[in-house]
């Protein structure tokens, strides 16, 4: 428990700190932020235009220092190949999205990269988690809700599994990532559920099946993106001084989705993450309707978008959708207890 205090404490620490260093760098290379204009008319095109875009690095970096400094002060913290995957996928669409973020600042548009391509490198990203995953790791390839299921995918059926989870997640948060603080303060929940998952995991290996070492290394992943999102929220709460841009929703999706595959949570991670399939149901079903029959079921999608349109203030949507995000976290860690009670043995 020391050694997540501890990942929380200097993550957080780095990032409330660090960020402001990031801003004025970004605002000195003129990296600000393309904001389209065919979005809600409430929404402040002109006061978030040349907001400073990419601050997903100062996330990115506060995590990985918190989760280093763990390991230097806490003896009885192995670095484990569990942890080695997941900085994999973290680091790597990072990378996808500081280049998509990148882009679209050189081009002066919102765009960034083409969609083939993005596809392409969150693909590829995705694969090479899963190849490290099952080589590395030796990851079960059953599927899962709280424990192994008996539904083996076998090694092929469990990689695309993984892929399709990576990039599912990865796009979903990016979704969600609209509103000044919605993706940050929502992602935070989803990794405090992550890091109690994660530590009972380790406090209980026989229970789970699980290498004790690799577990709290999770553990402490988790927690150190967790205090480096509150810390980077301190910036990024409305009106935001830095947007994480898709360089922070890419990474902190991989994360999500890395975290629920090797804690063995992939069908428990849609009730815990449940803003993100909201968010993303919302523009699925936009997309059928208008296309398939010429309507709209929403104003505009996504659904914050919609709401904005509706006149709700942006710090309402944000709020009452964190709500929603920490309702759908304790029901998802409801689940997971409620699952872990019904083991034989665990309540004499």
């Amino acid at each position: 428990m020391i050694a997540v205090l501890i990942a929380v404490a200097v993550a957080f620490t780095a990032a409330v700190l660090g960020t402001p260093f990031l801003i004025r760098l970004l605002r000195k290379k003129g990296i600000g932020q393309q904001i389209r204009d065919d979005g809600p008319i409430t929404h402040p095109h002109e006061a978030k235009a040349g907001t400073p875009t990419m601050g997903g690095i100062a996330i990115i970096a506060a995590a990985f220092l918190g989760y280093l400094v763990t390991h230097v002060r806490t003896d009885a913290i192995k670095f484990a190949d569990t942890a080695i995957a997941l900085w994999v996928v973290i680091i790597g669409l990072g990378a996808i999205g500081f280049l998509d973020d990148y882009l679209g600042v050189r081009r002066a548009r919102n765009l960034g990269l083409r969609k083939r391509g993005k596809t392409a490198g969150i693909l590829i990203v995705g694969l090479l988690f899963a190849l490290v995953a099952i080589k590395l790791v030796n990851v079960t390839t059953n599927l899962s809700v709280a424990r192994v299921m008996d539904v083996d995918l076998g090694t092929v059926g469990w990689v695309l599994w993984a892929v399709f989870v990576v990039y599912a997640v990865a796009n979903a948060v990016n979704i969600t990532d609209g509103l000044d603080g919605l993706a940050a303060g929502s992602a935070t929940l989803v990794f405090a559920a992550f890091v109690v998952i994660a530590f009972t995991q380790f406090r209980h290996p026989e229970v789970y099946d699980l290498i004790a070492a690799g577990s709290i290394d999770l553990a402490v992943v988790a927690a150190s993106l967790m205090g480096a999102c509150v810390g980077f929220l301190w910036w990024n709460a409305p009106p935001a001084r830095v947007f994480m841009g898709d360089t922070g929703a890419l990474a902190l999706g991989g994360a999500m989705a890395g975290m629920a595959l090797l804690t063995n949570t992939h069908l428990l991670l849609p009730v815990i993450g449940g803003l993100y399939v909201l968010e993303t149901a919302s523009v699925i079903a936009q997309v059928i309707a208008f296309r398939g029959f010429g309507r709209r079921v929403l104003r505009m999608s996504p659904i914050h978008h919609h709401f904005e349109i509706l006149g709700w203030p942006e710090s309402t949507i944000i709020v009452r959708f964190w709500i929603f995000a920490g309702f759908s976290m304790a029901l998802g860690l409801g689940f997971f207890y409620a699952d872990f009670l019904r083991i034989p043995g665990v309540i004499e």
